[in-house]
């Protein structure tokens, strides 16, 4: 199992930048993908950034260039940092760990984001 605690999210207006981090502990053996997903109201989860652990990453076509996602495998710990946000950045953002071997998926419980217009 692995435990995935975020901390980071809040209410900031448009054009600002938060930074979101997640520290994972537990067993962390065959983890290679580290990431953020977000959810807005009515709509369905989807993938903002990830990042593997030899540092390759992948984003979200309406974060490139705003959001950095950066990992720190000593620590276990992933961040994203986001820059220029938008009224539609606002949603419920979640840390995710993938597993390859035996394949599993872990989950935060979500921080809130919040731009205001």
């Amino acid at each position: 199992q692995v435990q995935l605690v975020e901390s980071g999210g809040g209410l900031v207006q448009a054009g600002g930048s938060l930074r979101l981090s997640c520290a994972a502990s537990g067993s962390m053996f065959n983890i290679i993908f580290m990431g953020w997903y977000r959810q807005a109201p009515g709509k369905q989860r989807e993938l903002v950034a990830r990042i593997s652990s030899g540092g390759s990453t992948m984003y979200a076509d309406s974060v490139k260039g705003r959001f950095t996602i950066s990992r720190d495998n000593a620590k276990n710990s992933v961040n994203l940092q986001m820059n220029s946000l938008k009224p539609e950045d606002t949603a419920v953002y979640y840390c995710n760990v993938g597993r390859t071997y035996p394949r599993a998926d872990y989950w935060g419980q979500g921080t809130q984001v919040t731009v205001s217009s």
